[in-house]
């Protein structure tokens, strides 16, 4: 038995003193009504109506249920309220900043067809990390090695010129006695300093004899691309963040790199909003979807 619907069809009848009118005002049949009240009464074992041909007159011991039940009502349709208040409640979401505002868009839109209100937040790999950490916000894309990733994303080197070769070898940046000019520098990005990423490559700066210099961490993504368009220095990225900024993209010759991530939710497991929302997130990050084995 649906005792919210039978005492909801219980009070208004009482309130309106007939079962035709109080069936329409609970937004009911009338015969829906009467089987509900007549199922309330034979689950209490008493009759709450006196029925008459005109009027439905509470009995003794209808009156008596009639405050518990009115308050029965009153309690559904609060938490009918709240549930609905937050269902529309911003989800936030912290995101990388690698992420470009028409993918960030595409994603906002994508959620709110399935019925979820995004509040994105723009953060760095640590900062993430510490917002779901400090539960500021409902779920993260964290920046993790690729082998415990959802989603991938190919790093590789770019510049203004085009190499006129399939890979760039980290060596043959090394600075010879007779090189001229300024010794060319890999810029990393925030969202790559992180140490699946950044160890590898400081690793490869040594063996392959470049200057602790020679590999640089970017304090914004600006500063490492005007560096990288005004210099014939290189950008540590992926291929599609080459094109959007006109660079020419090649994969690192002595080694493969790639970023990693992973949804945190704040509560127990992601896997409800991945499937809801991962083709959404992959497609913003621009990464190859990979299930991790569990």
């Amino acid at each position: 038995m649906d005792l919210v619907g039978a005492c909801r069809a219980f009070v208004s009848v009482s309130e309106h003193g007939s079962f035709t009118v109080g069936a329409s005002a609970a937004r009911m049949s009338q015969p829906v009504a009467s089987r509900r009240v007549a199922a309330l009464e034979e689950r209490f074992g008493e009759p709450l109506f006196e029925r008459t041909s005109r009027r439905a007159v509470l009995t003794p011991f209808g009156r008596d249920m009639l405050p518990t039940a009115r308050q029965l009502v009153q309690a559904a349709d609060v938490l009918l309220h709240e549930a609905e208040a937050v269902k529309r409640k911003p989800w936030r979401l912290a995101v990388p900043g690698i992420c470009t505002t028409a993918g960030l868009a595409r994603l906002v839109a994508e959620a709110r067809g399935l019925g979820v209100t995004l509040d994105l937040q723009v953060a760095a790999p640590a900062r993430r990390a510490e917002l779901i950490h400090t539960q500021q916000v409902r779920a993260a894309l964290l920046a993790v090695p690729p082998g415990d990733a959802a989603w991938s994303v190919p790093l590789g080197l770019a510049g203004a010129v085009d190499p006129g070769v399939k890979r760039v070898y980290l060596e043959t940046l090394r600075v010879g006695r007779a090189s001229p000019g300024p010794a060319r520098r890999v810029w990393i990005q925030p969202e790559d300093d992180v140490p699946h990423i950044r160890d590898p490559l400081t690793r490869l700066r040594d063996a392959v004899g470049l200057r602790p210099a020679q590999l640089v961490t970017a304090t914004d993504l600006t500063t490492a691309v005007a560096e990288a368009l005004g210099t014939h220095d290189v950008l540590l990225c992926s291929p599609a963040q080459a094109e959007e900024l006109d660079l020419h993209w090649r994969p690192v010759g002595e080694l493969t790199l790639s970023r990693g991530y992973a949804l945190a939710a704040e509560e127990g497991s992601p896997q409800h909003i991945e499937a809801r929302l991962g083709g959404a997130m992959a497609r913003c990050l621009g990464a190859e979807t990979r299930r991790v084995a569990k």
